[in-house]
C-alpha cells in the first residue's frame, strides 16, 4: 500500500509570501488607523464608533475580496 498526500493549496514562491503578509500588516495598519480617528472624522466616513471598533476588531486574515491586489 502506498501513501500519498495531495497538495491542496499551491506552492507559492517566497516572494509571493512575503507579499501576502505585507498585505495582512496593511489590512491590521488601517483598522489600527481607524480606531483612532475622532467622532468627526468617523461621521465624514459615515461610521459610528461602534462600527469603526468592530472592523478594528476583525482579523488581519479576513479583508474583503476586492483589497487584495
Amino acid at each position: 500500500m502506498t501513501l500519498t498526500f495531495a497538495r491542496l493549496l499551491p506552492r507559492i514562491g517566497l516572494t509571493a509570501s512575503i507579499h501576502a503578509l505585507a498585505e495582512r500588516h496593511a489590512v491590521w495598519r488601517q483598522r489600527q488607523a481607524l480606531k483612532q480617528l475622532d467622532s468627526a472624522a468617523l461621521r465624514d466616513l459615515g461610521l459610528t464608533r461602534e462600527q469603526a471598533e468592530a472592523e478594528a476588531r476583525r482579523g488581519f486574515w479576513d479583508a474583503p475580496v476586492n483589497w487584495r491586489r
